[in-house]
């Protein structure tokens, strides 16, 4: 495995840094070219969750895929958190696509995961590929920014739903524009095909952002499949041995993990496998 920390440049001209996790190339494989999944933490907009990481890209790799980590900025970075940070995900997009024979990838194959805020990040950035908009603000293509699929993990959606009042001193980081602030209310017919997973008694992103997003889905006949479990709290991850930290037992749940084999099993049929 070929392992690469680079900065690349947004539509912004803001520079963030990405991780990439590339398979070594087998001549003898039936399938050359890979998918690509772009893994986006969650961690509040105050930190990038290590749990939601490194160990998500991994799981990845395992199952064929090349993948990548995108950070992105946070409420202590300078500026606000958007639109740079919906643009990182559509650059990184971009960024793929144009070296697709470098890394060896399928660029009609690209895969956007964001967790909890992450999610907000990813779902925002798939609003700001398909409005005309951003499109001309900022000067990109849809076909060229936008992935093919997205995976939602107790995401953030709309940021008035989340279980906790926001710190008076990170109000100001926060979006104004409703379709940023409720990336719901930006949801279209060209959405990627969608897989969303929460529990059911999740208290810090509350339930109500993945049935509102849902019901956009649904309203715009955006291919989705929905796992909602009845208990798994947030932040749980691939909710596995291997990424629970110390004092919180919770965050292995075995049938929670169930998550990660079911989205494999929607890629491959999505994807005709």
């Amino acid at each position: 495995m070929k392992i690469e920390n680079l900065t690349l440049t947004n539509f912004n001209k803001r520079e963030f840094k990405i991780h990439t996790y590339v398979l070594d190339q087998n001549p003898e494989l039936v399938e050359q070219k890979r998918p690509l999944a772009i893994v986006v933490p969650g961690g509040s907009f105050e930190h990038l969750s290590q749990r939601e990481n490194e160990p998500v890209a991994l799981a990845f790799n395992n199952e064929g895929f090349n993948s990548v980590v995108m950070e992105y900025n946070l409420v202590h970075d300078e500026g606000k958190i958007y639109p740079d940070a919906g643009l990182d995900v559509l650059s990184t997009v971009k960024f793929f696509r144009d070296h697709a024979e470098e890394y060896n990838l399928d660029p009609e194959r690209i895969l956007t995961i964001g967790f909890s805020a992450g999610g907000h990040v990813v779902s925002v950035a798939n609003n700001m590929a398909t409005s005309p908009l951003y499109q001309k603000k900022y000067g990109f293509e849809k076909d060229d920014v936008l992935p093919n699929k997205t995976i939602l993990g107790y995401p953030l959606i709309n940021i008035e739903k989340i279980g906790f009042p926001i710190p008076e001193d990170q109000k100001n980081k926060m979006p104004e524009e409703n379709d940023l602030l409720d990336s719901a209310l930006g949801v279209t017919r060209e959405t990627p095909d969608t897989f969303i997973f929460q529990a059911w008694d999740d208290p810090v992103v509350l339930i109500g952002n993945s049935i509102e997003y849902l019901g956009a889905l649904n309203k715009n006949k955006v291919p989705t499949e929905a796992h909602l479990f009845n208990h798994g709290y947030h932040g749980f991850s691939l909710a596995r041995h291997n990424v629970q930290t110390k004092g919180r037992e919770w965050q292995e749940n075995p049938h929670a993990a169930h998550w990660f084999n079911l989205a494999m099993e929607w890629l491959k049929s999505e994807w005709g496998e």
